[in-house]
């Protein structure tokens, strides 16, 4: 997908209720799930043992952590959408709900969907809130769907 760019506030505000991007896929590698659990100290089978999971888990596969796929937000945001306008910098303010639905298996490749729920307008920037579906390829559920909050200041 190609980059989405708002060119104003005036025009974000016209895509309230509105899904505006759908990021690239992503493959989610069993070395970036093995760097994930050795930053987080998270090893739990599951996640980083190819040959148990293999013959253990129901999933016959090591799966990526919920927080991974938590935190590839950002990344699937940066190549998305740009929001232009006299800002100095956007945060992450946030999560109001998060959901793990889905397992997300290790190799797969996933992508998001980014719905803009509000725009609100605050001393000094905006916050927006996004909900994101997380989504795997040929998966019949999404593997996660949340409410997140960003922030830019001007």
């Amino acid at each position: 997908m190609a980059l989405r760019v708002i060119g104003s506030v005036e025009e974000l505000k016209t895509l309230i209720g509105q899904e505006v991007t759908v990021s690239d896929w992503i493959v989610v590698s069993q070395q970036r799930i093995n760097a994930f659990a050795d930053a987080t100290s998270d090893h739990q089978w599951i996640h980083v043992n190819v040959e148990r999971a293999h013959n253990e888990s129901p999933f016959k596969t090591t799966i990526a952590h919920g927080f991974l796929t938590l935190s590839l937000l950002s990344q699937l945001a940066e190549q998305s959408i740009r929001v232009q306008g006299n800002f100095k910098m956007g945060i992450n303010y946030g999560l109001n709900r998060v959901r793990f639905i889905s397992p997300v298996a290790a190799n797969a490749r996933l992508h998001a969907r980014f719905t803009l729920q509000a725009v609100e307008e605050l001393s000094g920037g905006l916050q927006l809130t996004w909900i994101i579906t997380v989504e795997v390829e040929g998966a019949p559920k999404a593997a996660m769907v949340a409410e997140w909050l960003v922030r830019y200041y001007a």
